[in-house]
């Protein structure tokens, strides 16, 4: 056996087989894969081997399309058969709410060049005579979708691997994994100890266990899962005696999906009353094993299953497969870097392995090799949970995702397992005052505020729904008088030392302010892609805050950790430090009641040190909301004291509390930018005009500068632009595309209703070439055309007077 190695990849499914394929394939040979028993133990060989594209996440979708178009070129360069079969795939839709979220799935893929379709039931049974169409309004249509041999298909991964210089070790059990000072890793084996530069845990159902190993917990759960395998249907039968296949079929109001299997049908289902597995750690010895057959947690679903493919009833059954396969708490891999880790990466919770896998194996090994992946990856990013996710989050939440996995996803649906869980100081004030709750990065987060006699719930919806009213009173006191929310949604960071200023210089593209005041900047990879937007405020030379995404903060602190710089201490303060967002034309007459500090010459981009009532805080003259408006920063014990003199002071004015609804609709009015929705790591700085907060000029190689100029001088090929919509009781969310004369030319990033100018707007990329003042285009809404126009003057505000006065 070998003793040392560049990647040591632990485990032998088909995500560990593809993440040592693509490494050799992007030119690391030296690389390693060690199996505790045979390839494919654990839930790759039981697995239905389904295929698939559809995912709400478009870069998840479109991983899932590269990893389906991957097997013909494995079988192509190992000679060996996947099983392929691209049967096609049909999602049905027996209600508008599902119809609607298959239109708007179908929007998605016409500018990612997926070729699905929207079909009606008459079409629908045409393909798919066993498919009972009553009830049913249409379908969406996938040409990709289709099933595979998992075994044979995991082999083919690792027969290209070791074609590439790889080395497979079965039967090889790792006991543990050892990082020395250097960071490289000794990991200890029954066969011997193998010295390794990077270790990968691929561990699937173990991967708890071997990130025990670590000192790392992985936020993931085994679930347990049935299908069924049926002895000949003679519709199925006849099919293929005329030389056809059968496509799957999901079936979301049955929580089941079909295929055919050899002359019959295979059918698994996703049932309400599921189980979890191995909930105190995967057994060892577990392996090639199943679990007993338990056909009472699917009883009904087996029912509705009759009903909708009938000849499923008259058919025997040949044979039950049950086993475990693992999700993380939103359903999505997890993979990346770990953060607080060095050299030590993640590729698990897949449980998708057969549609994801490929598209994982290539992510890891392009941010292994390349440093950073070619789009971005952060739905499937195990920095998208942090150090705040236990097991008894996790579990919860997973079973939540089991029983939702065919549900309908809607863009404004909050789901309530394992919440509330974490709150700040201000959660029962708020709670009393009528509060419509979400969250973000597991913390509890106001969305809007209910009156007396509203419900206290979001009707999820892909139109406008009930929260609508509630957002346009929270807007209207913004604007006219003065509003109030938390600042817990922003993360925050301390940055401390003699050489904080040089260090911030060389992470953030733009200017590091001077004492006293603000800049706003964009962070960029080497490749040049948004990795971020900061405020940076600067209280001395040696002390600085930084806000941003509050959902980004493992992803931003692992970047801050990857670039570390002596005399340089950077602290993850988010949940430490609190505070409010005052905003309105009234904010200025109401911080001053609260402080003895004049305020009357604080600047637009100030910041300073300040007594608030009793508190000590940090104030910003910025606002989120584009108008007049402080961020007020105090330690979380001080925080109800600051609600109090804040509150109090503002009730003259006329103050109410605003919820991120209304923040959303209020940063429409001047066009401001969201993480994860404008800026991204899919996007650049000079496509998104952030490229105006760089600072080209300062006497710095900071990171991601050279990418930065080249697009400066060759100019973007897309820019973001604003448009009104003429909508109807449905606004943008995401991805929506935008035609031109008949042509997708680009998509929608964000969109909703500004309360403010009564408008509905979207933001979205379109060609450099094609952008002008008026432009008229059409978005495409839920399988409707509506027409825009491109707009450059913000709807509010448009000269920046109030906001910098």
């Amino acid at each position: 056996m070998k003793t040392t190695t560049r990647v040591a990849v632990i485990g032998g499914g088909v995500v560990g087989c593809s993440v040592l394929y693509h490494l050799t394939k992007l030119g690391w040979s030296d690389v390693m894969l060690i199996e505790r028993s045979e390839l494919t133990s654990g839930s790759t060989w039981h697995a239905a081997g389904g295929f698939h594209t559809l995912n709400g996440d478009t870069n998840m979708a479109a991983l899932q399309g590269y990893t389906i178009k991957l097997y013909r070129e494995l079988e192509e360069i190992t000679g060996m058969s996947c099983g392929l079969h691209h049967v096609g795939g049909i999602t049905l839709a027996d209600n508008q709410e599902r119809f609607d979220m298959l239109k708007a799935e179908r929007a998605k893929h016409r500018f990612m060049g997926l070729e699905t379709d929207i079909i009606g039931p008459e079409e629908v049974k045409k393909l798919s005579e066993v498919t009972n169409t009553d009830s049913i309004l249409g379908a969406l249509y996938d040409p990709l979708d289709g099933h595979l041999d998992p075994s044979g298909t995991t082999h083919a991964y690792a027969k290209a691997a070791r074609m590439g210089g790889a080395t497979i070790e079965t039967h090889c059990k790792v006991i543990e994994t050892n990082q020395r000072p250097d960071g490289t890793w000794d990991v200890v084996t029954e066969k011997g100890t193998i010295h390794a530069e990077h270790v990968v845990n691929a561990g699937g159902l173990w991967a708890r266990e071997v990130g025990a190993m670590a000192g790392v917990y992985f936020p993931l759960h085994p679930m347990e899962h049935q299908y069924i395998v049926t002895d000949e249907v003679p519709e199925i039968a006849a099919i293929i005696d005329a030389g056809g296949e059968h496509p799957h079929v999901m079936d979301p109001a049955g929580e089941s999906y079909l295929r055919q299997e050899g002359r019959g049908l295979c059918i698994g289902f996703y049932e309400q009353p599921c189980k979890p597995w191995a909930v105190d750690g995967t057994p060892w010895n577990f392996g090639h094993e199943l679990l007993p057959d338990n056909f009472d947690k699917i009883e009904d679903s087996i029912a509705f299953a009759y009903r909708r493919f009938p000849a499923l009833e008259r058919a025997g059954v040949k044979s039950v497969i049950h086993g475990p396969f693992t999700f993380a708490p939103d359903g999505n891999p997890l993979v990346g870097p770990v953060p607080g880790m060095r050299n030590y990466w993640s590729a698990c919770a897949v449980m998708a392995g057969f549609s994801q896998g490929g598209g994982v194996g290539l992510m890891l090994a392009q941010w292994m090799v390349e440093g950073e992946c070619e789009r971005d990856t952060f739905a499937m990013d195990c920095a998208r949970y942090g150090d705040w996710i236990t097991p008894g989050y996790t579990r919860p939440k997973v079973i939540e995702n089991y029983q939702t996995r065919f549900s309908v996803s809607y863009p404004n649906e909050e789901l309530p397992a394992a919440r509330p869980f974490r709150t700040t100081p201000m959660y029962d004030i708020f709670d009393k005052m009528g509060a419509v709750w979400g969250q973000q990065y597991g913390m509890e987060v106001v969305n809007y505020f209910a009156a007396e006699g509203e419900p206290r719930y979001e009707t999820p919806s892909f139109r406008r729904s009930n929260a609508f009213d509630a957002t346009a009173r929270e807007v209207k006191a913004v604007r006219e008088t003065v509003g109030i929310n938390e600042v817990h949604n922003f993360g925050k960071y301390r940055v401390t030392g003699p050489n904080a200023r040089a260090w911030l210089d060389r992470v953030m593209a733009g200017r590091v302010p001077q004492p006293g005041r603000i800049s706003l900047t964009p962070m960029l990879s080497h490749k040049g892609r948004l990795i971020g937007d900061f405020t940076i405020s600067c209280l001395d030379q040696e002390t600085y805050q930084l806000t941003a995404s509050y959902g980004a903060q493992a992803y931003h602190m692992r970047w801050f950790q990857q670039n570390a710089q002596d005399g340089v201490h950077v602290e993850n303060i988010s949940d430490r430090v609190n505070g409010f967002q005052i905003a309105g034309p009234k904010a200025r007459e109401v911080l001053q009641a609260c402080t003895r500090q004049d305020i009357s010459d604080m600047k637009f981009l100030d910041v300073r040190r300040m007594s608030v009532g009793m508190a000590d805080c940090v104030v910003q003259r910025v606002s989120y909301t584009g108008d007049l408006g402080y961020e007020i920063y105090c330690d979380l014990p001080s925080q109800r004291a600051l609600w109090n003199v804040l509150w109090e002071a503002g009730q003259p004015h006329g103050m109410k509390p605003f919820g991120m609804r209304a923040m959303m609709s209020l940063r429409l009015d001047k066009f401001f930018g969201a993480w994860l929705r404008e800026f991204s790591p899919d996007y650049t700085a000079a496509e998104t005009g952030l490229d105006r907060f760089i600072s080209f000029k300062k006497d710095v190689d900071f990171i991601g500068r050279a990418a930065a100029e080249a697009e400066r001088d060759a100019g973007p090929a897309r820019k973001l632009c604003a448009f009104e919509v003429d909508a109807d009781d449905a606004d943008v969310t995401a991805y929506e595309p935008i035609w031109l004369d008949g042509t997708v030319v680009g998509f929608c990033t964000s969109g909703g209703y500004s309360h403010h100018a009564g408008k509905s707007i979207a933001q979205g990329f379109v060609p450099t070439d094609k952008v002008a003042e008026g432009l008229e285009a059409e978005i495409e809404i839920l399988g409707k055309m509506h027409k825009a126009r491109l707009i450059t003057t913000p709807l509010f505000d448009a000269d920046g007077a109030r906001m910098r006065g």
